[in-house]
């Protein structure tokens, strides 16, 4: 009851088209139970007599009976359209409400979830919502209206046959109750199936060329056709349950209507019932039970809804690890130091990645980070960022605490490149300008040309209008981390991190991406992590993070004296170089 009280809230700012449909709702109701009246009233002047009076009343009666279907055609329409026009919207609202809720939580939020499952949750999970709020809520107010309604008229009629037709109610709401905690875990589960389905599709159709590379193509469908079943195996065991509850809810019925007839009968043969009142109450005795037989009916459709409903407000009750503090403050006019003051931070399994780190970069100097991997380099960045919170310690952009800034204020300074670079599935333009929408057509070129990827861009077919592909797919390594350069550059943030930059590109694309850093060099300030250690040989400061920890600290030339764990890394790399160089 609390996710329905939960639910109709969201439904509150479409209320007028959910009256006018509630309403006309009513009205059909109302016109569905005055038309077997008239026409049991027909009977009786047929039964009492045919004369040219009576044929007249017949004719006034046929026309209100053509009137009431025809009134039954608008109150249908507007019924059927009016709610479904609200679902729809509502459904809309909800998807881009549960999208806007995934694209503001922390990171860590999405560490144990699949990119598929989150989709199924927007797109298939939501549209179990058009389903109870188009279908459900309308027809249980019909149901309920029409079954008291059709009960006061057999109650007129004959209250004695109308109680011995209440007689299946009870055992009817009783295996509704008991059929409603039964089948909603299987729908939860098949949902649940529907999601992991999409999950495998996604991560499958991302890396269809490792796939088709290793010749896996077999194995994969048999993947995808394991959780296709799954799937499939959970629906059908709610549906197996359906299978039982609704021909049983039948058989009820029709135990009912065989007491009413049997009942009925016994009434007549004794003069207590007349033919006029036979032929209304059987007419009636449809109406009776198919709105029970349609509540029935109900709970299935309400339990899938509901079990979807439970997967999209298990998103939007997410909490917010990561939020700005009510009285968060903007940061302007930002020069570019960064200060971290005996920083720890652990991810949620509880094992330490930062122990105590401390350092300071000047604004418009170069830090460098390098270590083995997995050693916290890449959180370090993102800290900064705040895409995760220290679990100890503080971090200062220009003197103030950014627990104490406002988040977008905060990444509005900065810039990240990452190791993977993301492109979206447009044009270059449209992703070098991606962070700034509002620079010029003059702007992205000059970015460009600082990244040295505006002579790549220009040998393109369409130049700027050149379209990357997915994740920038037709474009190479290198020229991908260019954009991604340039992209950043053109942002004009004073703090730009570069996050393994140049680990995946050939000597002389690392080449142009250094000559685009050290055109920035100076200008912003940058925190760089690399590998190779050619990358950041000018950087202004090196950090040699080990176990969490800042190791060794120093210019180029002053860690190479220090010949401690930086010299070392210097003289593999040099000595590798040296041996590519003679091969």
């Amino acid at each position: 009851m609390k996710l329905l009280l939960r639910l109709s809230r969201e439904a509150v700012r479409y209320k007028n088209l959910y009256i006018v449909a509630i309403l006309s709702t009513l009205g059909l109701t109302a016109v569905n139970l005055a038309a077997p009246r008239v026409l049991s009233a027909a009977t009786g002047i047929v039964e009492r007599g045919v004369d040219e009076a009576a044929l007249r009343r017949i004719g006034l009666l046929a026309l209100v009976l053509v009137g009431l279907y025809l009134l039954r055609i608008v109150f249908r329409f507007l019924s059927n359209y009016l709610a479904h026009k609200a679902a729809w919207y509502l459904v809309g609202d909800l998807r881009t409400k549960t999208y806007d809720k995934l694209e503001r939580l922390h990171l860590g939020y999405f560490h144990d979830k699949q990119t598929g499952d989150l989709m199924s949750r927007i797109v298939n999970d939501t549209r179990d919502f058009e389903l109870l709020y188009a279908h459900l809520i309308p027809d249980v107010i019909t149901h309920l209206v029409t079954f008291a309604g059709v009960l006061i008229v057999l109650l007129t009629i004959n209250w004695k046959l109308a109680l011995i037709t209440c007689a299946p109610i009870p055992l009817i709401l009783l295996s509704g109750v008991i059929f409603s905690k039964k089948v909603r875990p299987f729908f939860k589960a098949s949902q649940k199936k529907m999601g992991e389905l999409n999950g495998k599709l996604q991560d499958n159709l991302s890396g269809v060329h490792e796939i088709q590379s290793f010749g896996r193509e077999g194995y994969e469908t048999e993947q995808v056709n394991i959780k296709n079943f799954e799937h499939i195996k959970a629906m059908l065991h709610a549906l197996k349950l359906s299978a039982v509850f609704h021909p049983s809810v039948e058989f009820v019925s029709s135990i009912g209507t065989v007491l009413v007839v049997g009942f009925g009968g016994l009434l007549a043969f004794n003069g207590n019932l007349s033919v006029e009142d036979i032929v209304a109450f059987v007419l009636y005795l449809g109406m009776f039970y198919a709105p029970v037989s349609g509540l029935a009916n109900l709970l299935e459709s309400m339990q899938q809804s509901m079990a979807g409903a439970e997967r999209v407000m298990a998103v939007l009750d997410a909490p917010f690890e990561i939020q700005d503090k009510p009285d968060a403050a903007e940061l302007k006019n930002v020069e570019g130091s960064i200060i971290f003051e005996d920083v720890d931070f652990a991810y949620e399994n509880g094992i330490p990645v930062l122990n105590g780190v401390s350092f300071e970069c000047k604004p418009g100097k170069m830090l460098a980070l390098v270590g083995p991997t997995g050693v916290g380099k890449t959180t370090l960045t993102q800290l900064i960022s705040r895409f995760y919170e220290p679990t100890a310690g503080r971090i200062l952009v220009d003197g103030q605490d950014i627990a104490s800034v406002t988040m977008e204020s905060l990444r509005r300074n900065i810039s990240p490149v990452l190791q993977d670079t993301f492109l979206f599935n447009g044009t270059i333009a449209e992703n070098i300008g991606y962070a700034s929408p509002e620079s010029s057509m003059e702007e992205i070129v000059e970015a460009a040309k600082a990244a040295n990827i505006h002579q790549d861009i220009l040998e393109m077919p369409d130049g700027y209008e050149t379209r990357v592909g997915e994740r920038g797919l037709r474009l190479s390594g290198g020229q991908k981390q260019r954009v991604a350069i340039a992209r950043a550059i053109l942002r004009k943030s004073p703090i730009i991190i570069l996050d393994e930059a140049t680990a995946s590109v050939d000597v002389e694309t690392e080449r142009q991406i250094q000559k685009a850093i050290a055109g920035i060099a100076g200008q912003r300030t940058i925190i760089a992590i690399a590998h190779r250690l050619s990358t950041i040989r000018n950087a202004d400061q090196i950090l040699v993070i080990e176990d969490g920890r800042v190791a060794e600290s120093g210019t180029h030339q002053q860690l190479v004296e220090k010949d401690g764990i930086y010299a070392r890394m210097h003289r593999i790399q040099s000595a590798a170089a040296q041996e590519e160089g003679i091969a």
